[in-house]
């Protein structure tokens, strides 16, 4: 036992003195901070501004481009190689079956051969939904001379949003497209499909303004029913469109004609 401490110690100091001169040499080189794997954050990480600026500055050490760096730090008004590249593929859109602001059922069917834009909102939402549907009728008049285009507003309270109410809504935003359908139907289907299929927050809450707390976001579905998404600057997908934002909707539009140039005859869109 006795030989088996000294030998252990004869191990450390030939450690010590081989080792122990070369790390104290890279501490003074700053070759330490520079190259050891072991330090992933970025001598230029300043704990004193904000997360977005943090953001900007670290990614220029990791060999990113200005515009991969706007896309981390949020700005999605950036440009990057994705603009032409190929949407990514995500989920499938779950049945449906919902009554639009005509009383005429609409059901996955309606949406089949045409790209389609989905939002959840209310008709008595005080806060974000004026803001999401003036940005909706922007993609609305992006597109407004094509039939394989359709929109999908649904609505979280479909116990006050009957068809009388979403036809209302409708004409004081002078919605023209005959392919915009704003949904009505059973509560806990709308919820399921907006939380469980979308992914998009949507539920009842005393606490929030109009009763009910929901996503902004827009998602958008190809021709076949599945969700599509742009990727970021280390290929995850994106998943949506900020629906509050110009950049967003810039985005969106891009997107859209992407997926109408993909084996889509367009053509005039018929009521």
């Amino acid at each position: 036992m006795k030989m088996k401490y000294i030998g252990m110690a004869a191990i450390i100091l030939v450690f010590g003195i081989i080792f122990i001169p070369k790390i104290h040499n890279r501490i003074v080189n700053g070759s330490v901070v520079d190259n050891d794997r072991m330090s992933n954050i970025p001598q230029n990480y300043d704990d004193n501004v904000d997360a977005d600026s943090n953001a900007k500055s670290i990614t220029k050490t990791q060999g990113l481009t200005n515009e991969e760096i706007e896309i981390l730090a949020g700005d999605q008004a950036a440009l990057t190689k994705d603009d032409v590249a190929p949407l990514l593929t995500l989920q499938t859109v779950e049945r449906f079956n919902f009554t639009n602001q005509n009383g005429k059922t609409i059901t996955n069917d309606y949406y089949k051969g045409k790209v389609y834009v989905v939002e959840f909102f209310f008709t008595t939402c005080p806060s974000i939904c004026p803001i999401m549907s003036q940005n909706m009728l922007k993609v609305q008049d992006a597109f407004s001379d094509i039939d394989d285009f359709g929109i999908a507003s649904i609505s979280i309270d479909p116990s006050h949003d009957t068809p009388a109410v979403l036809k209302e809504y409708a004409d004081g935003y002078e919605v023209s497209h005959p392919h915009w359908n704003f949904l009505t139907g059973n509560k806990t289907e709308i919820l399921d499909l907006s939380n469980n299929n979308f992914k998009l927050h949507a539920a009842e809450d005393e606490e929030e303004a109009g009763g009910f707390a929901h996503s902004g976001f827009f998602a958008l579905v190809d021709k076949d029913g599945i969700v599509r998404s742009r990727k970021d600057a280390f290929g995850n997908p994106l998943f949506y469109y900020n629906g509050l934002e110009d950049s967003g909707i810039q985005m969106l539009v891009a997107d859209i004609e992407k997926l109408l140039s993909e084996n889509t005859i367009i053509k005039k869109p018929q009521d």
